[in-house]
């Protein structure tokens, strides 16, 4: 079947992102990310008809705690995990049921509660699912004691440079770049400015990799609502609504076992998805304006760009060179601050991605804001494997005289200022159909 809707995102919130400490829980984050996104729309919960809650940490039925605190309305929920492409996996499934017509009003949620360190296996009982890429792995550039995903992306990196002359100062460049655009984040777990010496002298992970040009460990929550053209006119949300125009999602071909640790890293996932999603735009990769990238390492956003079609193949560092993924060049890459400095708490992460990228496209975000967006483009990728590549730009449905600018609902611009929502928020978005006893974290 065809699909025959546009899809929207009306709205959307999120959590700053915090290193885990155990200060907050995920029914406490999730129901913030939610309440603002709900917010930022002007409409209740009663109004989303299927939700969709990503998490890759947690037990079953997570997204049913977080969101029952807002109403017990009997929507579906659907609860999802697609390793750090979780976010995004949560936004293609309430995009679709809008875009086939199931329903007008969805919500893609996603919230991690995470431990300290680098990832690892949580269950030794049973098949990594990662294992056939472990042993290519090893049979091409060998195993070390470093991290596991930092030997994926760096071993990238490292096959980039060998084959197109780049350098491991490329990748520092971009740590620091993304450092530095973090600065402007209010959502950001770090906001320091490093110099490329501080970079490149951080602590050793892998290869090239440093500390600062990995990402850390997050928690943290973001939410999207998203409806159908019907319920943007109905709720007279034309002025803020942003065209999801196309979204496609990818998983592995066989090209991941042919002995190149690029695509060991999941770039034959990202070249496919791009551009299936340009196809279906109309629009080429040099069209784009903005980009929230992928940057759980500054390998993988080096290789990333060709995979985007962002420049020749082979000539991503020369990106770099001429400081084209900046403000000022060709593109502003991860004017959030990426992975590497916004955090990367990894169901959270894609919603964060699609949080920013509206409010880019919205012209509110001040310091940070890219200037001339027309079209935002995201990229969010879950080794195993799964990429999400999803196209937005400003809705072309005019403006409406009853239009309440969310920024004056809420008193603050939620773009450049951070807040924590109050009972009295929460209980404004609150679906009729609610319990007293959920309302309790």
């Amino acid at each position: 079947m065809a699909p025959s809707q546009k899809v929207f995102v009306v709205g959307v919130g999120m959590t700053k992102f915090i290193k885990p400490r155990d200060l907050r829980d995920y029914p406490d984050m999730g129901r913030e990310a939610a309440t603002k996104a709900l917010l930022d729309a002007g409409v209740t919960y009663d109004k989303v008809q299927q939700a969709a809650v990503g998490y890759c940490y947690g037990d079953s039925t997570c997204g049913q705690r977080v969101l029952y605190q807002l109403g017990m309305h009997q929507i579906p929920i659907i609860n999802v995990n697609n390793n750090c492409s979780t976010g995004s996996t949560a936004l293609f499934l309430a995009r679709q049921a809008i875009e086939f017509g199931i329903a007008d009003c969805t919500m893609a949620l996603g919230f991690e509660k995470m431990e300290a360190g680098s990832l690892g296996s949580k269950f030794e009982d049973r098949t990594n699912p990662l294992d056939k890429t472990v042993s290519m792995m090893s049979e091409t550039r060998g195993i070390s004691a470093g991290p596991f995903a930092a030997q994926i992306f760096g071993n990238a990196g490292i096959e980039y440079c060998e084959k197109y002359g780049a350098t491991p100062q490329h990748m520092a460049k971009i740590a620091e770049k993304n450092h530095r655009h973090s600065a402007l984040n209010p959502y950001s777990q770090f906001r320091d400015i490093y110099t490329l010496e501080q970079i490149e002298k951080s602590k050793s992970v892998f290869g090239p990799l440093t500390k600062l040009q990995c990402c850390p460990t997050s928690d943290g929550a973001a939410c999207a609502v998203l409806a159908s053209e019907k319920f943007v006119r109905e709720h007279n949300l034309q002025d803020q609504a942003i065209e999801l125009v196309a979204q496609s999602m990818a998983t592995d071909s066989p090209k991941l076992f042919n002995e190149s640790s690029i695509e060991l890293a999941g770039a034959d996932m990202t070249r496919r998805a791009a551009a299936e999603v340009f196809a279906k735009a109309g629009i080429k990769a040099t069209d784009v304006q903005v980009v929230e990238l992928h940057d759980c390492f500054s390998a993988n956003e080096l290789i990333t760009y060709d995979a985007l079609g962002l420049c020749k193949p082979g000539e991503a560092h020369k990106l770099i060179d001429n400081n084209d993924v900046s403000y000022g060049g060709k593109y502003v890459v991860n004017p959030s601050g990426g992975l590497i400095s916004k955090g990367h708490p990894l169901g959270a992460t894609g919603l964060a991605q699609c949080s920013e990228l509206v409010w880019q496209l919205r012209g509110w975000c001040g310091e940070r804001q890219v200037p001339n967006c027309k079209y935002a483009l995201q990229h969010n990728v879950g080794l195993g494997g799964a990429v999400v590549i999803s196209l937005y730009k400003k809705a072309d449905l005019g403006t409406s005289p009853k239009y309440v600018d969310s920024r004056k609902r809420v008193g603050y611009n939620p773009a450049t200022e951070a807040r924590e929502v109050s009972e009295e928020e929460v209980a404004s978005v609150c679906a009729k159909q609610s319990s007293q006893f959920m309302a309790h974290l």
